[in-house]
């Protein structure tokens, strides 16, 4: 079987349980946004309903329902007389995403420099532990899911939930870019930048930790300025 009929049967994608009756249609949701944003459809690529049909094993409604309810959130496009693509990535949103990011969690970083709980700050330390690790074998997929752990347990160490729903808000977009600047380089100057973030909290300064997390967030832009100009099919201004 030849690539092209391979990827027809869109093998990330696994049949549902059908035993969850009446929650087909969120199931459908949650797998073709994981895929997404896991990069499986790539921006700008079509989506074919009929495989993704065969795919999950189930019948068409809710696959274009989920489709249209993925289009509100800005990862898929319809096109009419065209069909649905997994949407291009649109510049100036991961812009406004990351503006609030940097806002929000300088101000966590700084905030936990004076508040974090030893037992936080031992959390810390083994996720960045486990992210050398990862840096180690390459495990990409493992790094990534890491690297939102560290900030997640700076937020929620400090019991901010409507921080954290903020910042989780715009995520989708943001993680498409990050899995699309994946490299070990990358990983590794992130492994960098964390560690810097956790001395400045360990040594509870927060002028450090902040100045830290600015940096941090800032040399992701950076580096997503650098795609986005290479990578002009991927993006949208």
């Amino acid at each position: 079987m030849d690539a092209p009929d391979k990827r027809k049967r869109y093998e990330f994608l696994t049949p549902l349980d059908r035993e969850a009756r009446g929650q087909t249609t969120e199931q459908v949701e949650r797998c073709l946004r994981a895929a997404i944003v896991a990069l499986d459809f790539a921006p700008g690529e079509f989506i074919d309903k009929a495989a993704v049909c065969t795919a999950l094993g189930v019948s068409r409604f809710p696959v274009s329902e989920a489709l249209t309810r993925l289009a509100t959130e800005g990862l898929v496009e319809i096109l009419p007389q065209r069909g649905s693509r997994a949407a291009r990535i649109r510049l100036s949103e991961i812009q406004e995403s990351m503006l609030i990011r940097r806002a929000l969690e300088v101000m966590v970083a700084e905030t936990a420099a004076s508040r974090l709980p030893p037992t936080v700050l031992a959390m810390l330390r083994s996720n960045l532990e486990a992210q050398q690790e990862a840096v180690a074998r390459d495990d990409r997929t493992g790094f990534h899911a890491l690297d939102l752990r560290f900030h997640a347990i700076l937020v929620d160490g400090l019991d901010l939930p409507r921080v954290a729903a903020v910042i989780d808000a715009s995520r989708a977009n943001i993680d498409r870019v990050r899995r699309l600047l994946s490299s070990r380089r990358r990983h590794a100057d992130t492994l960098a930048e964390h560690w810097t973030i956790f001395r400045a909290l360990e040594g509870h300064d927060p002028a450090a930790a902040g100045q830290a997390m600015k940096a941090h967030l800032g040399a992701v832009m950076d580096e997503v300025d650098l795609l986005a100009a290479r990578s002009s099919d991927l993006f949208v201004i």
